[in-house]
């Protein structure tokens, strides 16, 4: 992995034990911060900024509760919290719900393409809506949008989701790694809510990864107890990551 100095010069710490076995990776601890997920917690996570890094060694850094924002690869460093814990589904066991399966059938009319994650227009707009309309943010300007979600460190696609007319409604993005498929983002249009369009592409995303021959679906953190989380334990069976490995939930 390739790394960068740190915008603000914080000293970066050595290589973390928190590392697999066979990465290096020097990490930066930062500081606390209000919790985005626990109301009342404070937060802190050690990262370094990646120029590049072998999907490989990223699925490895995965699989010890890292993620990537952008460029950034990061993991939860809290004192007295471990409640950040990596989810991922066995695509080869999943099995959709009832009302998974009533989701796929009321977007069946959207079609979907696969291909290389790459800005536009259009993708902009959609973000840019979706995040002051649905997560009262104040404006986003293009270059957030690059570089939350097309500047990454490792080969990523993308998925668009569009009316028979070709507007665009959804756009997710993962990032794909040796066996494996792992979700970073999914946008869409607040005025089709009523969609369910966030479940509907978790399931065209494991969907990709039953046909890839992939094992696994990393769907990100988990939090017990957050409410904005809690749709990701209905994709079942599904395994969370704790301090002795990955633990099966059926």
């Amino acid at each position: 992995m390739s790394e960068q100095e740190d915008e603000h010069g914080r000293k970066s710490a050595g290589a973390s034990d928190s590392a697999p076995a066979g990465v290096r990776i020097k990490l930066t601890m930062f500081g606390e911060q209000p919790c985005v997920y626990l109301p009342d917690q404070i937060a802190r996570m050690q990262g370094a900024m990646a120029g590049t890094c072998d999907p490989a060694a990223y699925r490895r850094l995965m699989d010890v509760n890292f993620r990537r924002s952008g460029r950034l690869i990061y993991q939860p460093a809290c004192e007295h919290c471990r409640a950040c814990r990596s989810l991922r589904v066995p695509v080869g066991s999943f099995a959709p719900s009832k009302s998974q399966r009533r989701v796929m059938r009321r977007n069946a009319d959207l079609t979907i393409s696969i291909g290389e994650a790459m800005p536009s227009e259009a993708g902009y707009e959609l973000y840019r809506r979706y995040c002051i309309d649905w997560h009262g943010q104040e404006e986003i300007g293009p270059e957030d949008y690059l570089r939350f979600l097309h500047d990454s460190p490792v080969p990523t696609i993308e998925f668009q989701y569009r009316t028979r007319d070709g507007e665009l409604l959804a756009v997710g993005i993962c990032d794909r790694v040796p066996g494996a498929l792992s979700s970073v983002y999914f946008y869409f249009d607040p005025r089709h809510a009523d969609r369910s369009l966030g479940t509907f592409g978790a399931l065209c995303e494991i969907n990709y990864a039953v046909a890839e021959g992939l094992d696994y679906y990393y769907l990100g953190y988990w939090v017990a107890g957050c409410g904005s989380m809690t749709y990701k334990s209905s994709f079942r069976p599904y395994e969370l990551l704790g301090d002795e490995g990955w633990t099966g939930v059926s």
